[in-house]
């Protein structure tokens, strides 16, 4: 077990080995100091970690994947257990895996600000914190929630990924990335050690390009009835949800396009293309952006959204700002 802390930039740090000690019908635990951990095996370890191959690792480390496997069983003897474990072709890193590598990526990230310190005489490489966020999240929804990290007192690297939302798992899974923010909490029956952490939600609203002459205000909901909409897919949860609400009012809008990417629908919308959904919490910056009008009362559809995270207790200090804000600000709607 490491135990690791800093103190003015300087690292110290102790590794433990436990033994049993049995007296008198008792086991009793003693922790020995080991052998002093190499960093080049734990270079090796962290980079495979990342690129989540020895054969991808061989590329950025420049080794044949023979050295590489050789030099992390030698870390897996120093640690006393095994980090990775093969399923199937791959390597999926055990428990004491993750907990080793959070601490190496600490290390390393500490370690590259150090010698760009000594270099330069400031810190060039800030912190990153990579974030995945669902293609069916509204823009201007993670761009509010993410805004705490820009804003932050620490230089930080915000880097965003955007995909479907088991792709981005596999990514988390494979510590590619920090957080998810996503529309919809992890699914069941999918095998990932993950955490969803609801922020909120928001209503819906419904807009239409300011060109549109149509008066839909006028007896609305019934005055969207037979109307050009545009709408997201059918496996966006907010697709179903304003289905059922459109069956429940007794009313057919024309669905004449469908996107994954709501940006792109809001850009169709403004065009005059047909009306669209949008959450209440951002319609102020959306009528703003988009050249639209809101369009009758916020719908009872609700939009939720999620942080989902590699942890159940939540550390990272940029996370626990990003779910703040998001608690207390942006989404109580």
């Amino acid at each position: 077990m490491v135990f690791y802390c800093t103190h003015n930039n300087f690292f110290f740090y102790q590794v433990y080995s436990n033994i049993s000690v049995s007296f008198n019908g008792f086991t009793d635990v003693k922790y020995l100091p080991m052998r002093h951990l190499n960093y080049n095996h734990l270079l090796y370890f962290w980079t495979v970690a990342k690129e989540g191959s020895i054969a991808k690792a061989t590329h950025s480390l420049h080794l044949t994947p023979q050295t590489i496997s050789g030099q992390i069983r030698l870390l897996e003897e120093s640690v006393g257990e095994p980090l990775f474990n093969r399923v199937g072709r791959g390597l999926v890193m055990t428990e004491t895996g993750h907990l080793v590598y959070q601490y190496a990526d600490e290390i390393f990230t500490v370690g590259a600000e150090l010698a760009s310190r000594i270099k330069t005489g400031r810190i060039v490489v800030p912190a990153t914190l990579a974030v995945g966020i669902v293609n069916s999240i509204p823009k201007l929804v993670a761009s509010h929630v993410l805004q705490p990290v820009l804003e932050s007192e620490i230089s930080i690297r915000l880097v965003c990924h955007e995909g479907g939302l088991e792709a981005l798992l596999g990514d988390l899974a494979l510590h590619k990335l920090d957080l998810v923010l996503s529309d919809r909490p992890i699914p069941p029956g999918l095998s990932v050690k993950a955490f969803s952490h609801a922020l909120g939600s928001s209503k819906t609203a419904l807009f239409a390009s300011k060109d549109d002459p149509t008066d839909y205000d006028q007896d609305f909901p019934h005055s969207i009835d037979m109307a050009p909409i545009l709408m997201p897919t059918i496996d966006n949860p907010i697709r179903r949800a304003l289905d059922d609400w459109f069956d429940r009012q007794g009313v057919s809008p024309t669905i004449v396009a469908e996107f994954e990417d709501s940006a792109l629908m809001k850009a169709f919308g403004e065009t005059g293309n047909g009306i669209f959904p949008a959450p209440e919490a951002i319609s102020d910056e959306v009528e703003r952006m988009y050249r639209c009008r809101r369009i009758g009362p916020a719908i009872a559809v609700e939009e939720n959204y999620y942080a989902i995270s590699p942890e159940r207790k939540l550390k990272h200090p940029a996370v626990l700002k990003i779910i703040e804000n998001a608690r207390n600000q942006l989404l109580l709607h």
